[in-house]
């Protein structure tokens, strides 16, 4: 099994940022620049992303969690934990499988199960879904454009979001196309809930009000189903709150982080407490 691609910047208590459908780490680059003052910031390329080659056994994301697991065996044995849509869902399988190692957990975007059922109703239907899949197969470069698109509908600076989102992919290499096609896979078939009930890392899960790929609902029902999680909502944001809302979003993420960062520093690792379903709302 290769290793992902990795970069790794600053220095501090270790911090790693998992990326999303489509994309690559140069979407984090901004938010990374700031986190680095304080956090030593590990940022890989997921599967057949950015420069990362494509591995055909990672399939779900348990196989895709344990590449990254692989990944990290040489850099890190304790870290927190961020990821971002599908990389938030391979940070759930990897907070819940690996509990030891991961510190804190903060979820972005991110949903428990993708598809709506009947027994969840948060989801993206299944024939958009189906659709989704029957463009990527005849068109990926417009399906993949079409999807930054859907991502920054709502967002306040959603031209400069979709710049920065379209720049990072072109900056690192486009993802593989059948790192796109399993990927859109596990979204479709994916169910974590089961599982939640693993994840023991104290959990910040971050929303936009106005995410049209990842419905808010979908995550405020994610941080009350998880044991210690907080549940936030970023006004006038979208799929990607860390672009449209970078200082808002810093604060919350820096704020989360620093019992983790000071338990490190004084060597002393005490739990902090987490306040499961709370719904906060912040204004930008």
């Amino acid at each position: 099994m290769s290793t992902l691609y990795v970069e790794t910047r600053g220095r501090g208590p270790d911090l790693v940022l998992l990326h999303g459908w489509g994309l690559n780490l140069r979407v984090w680059d901004g938010l990374a620049g700031e986190l680095a003052k304080r956090f030593r910031v590990i940022a890989m390329d997921l599967p057949g992303h950015g420069r990362s080659e494509w591995n055909p056994n990672a399939r779900t994301p348990a196989e895709q969690a344990w590449q990254v697991h692989a990944t990290l065996a040489s850099l890190s044995d304790r870290y927190a934990l961020l990821g971002w849509s599908l990389g938030g869902q391979i940070a759930l399988d990897l907070a819940a499988a690996m509990p030891g190692q991961v510190e804190r957990l903060v979820l972005v975007a991110t949903t428990p199960r993708f598809a709506a059922g009947a027994d969840w109703p948060h989801g993206m239907p299944a024939s958009a879904l189906d659709k989704l899949a029957a463009q990527l197969r005849t068109n990926y470069k417009r399906t993949v454009s079409d999807f930054l698109d859907l991502q920054v509908r709502g967002s306040a600076g959603s031209e400069r979001v979709l710049a920065e989102l379209q720049a990072s992919l072109f900056a690192h290499g486009e993802a593989h196309p059948k790192a796109l096609v399993t990927g859109l896979s596990i979204l479709q078939k994916s169910d974590l809930r089961p599982m939640l009930e693993l994840v023991r890392a104290p959990t910040l899960v971050i929303a936009g009000q106005y995410d049209r790929v990842t419905l808010p609902a979908a995550s405020h029902a994610l941080a009350e189903a998880l044991p210690d999680a907080r549940y936030v909502e970023i006004r006038r944001a979208a799929h990607a709150p860390f672009l449209s809302h970078p200082a808002e979003f810093l604060a919350l993420l820096t704020g989360f982080l620093a019992p983790a960062a000071s338990s490190q520093q004084a060597a002393d690792r005490t739990a902090e407490p987490g306040v499961a379903g709370l719904t906060e709302q912040v204004s930008s």
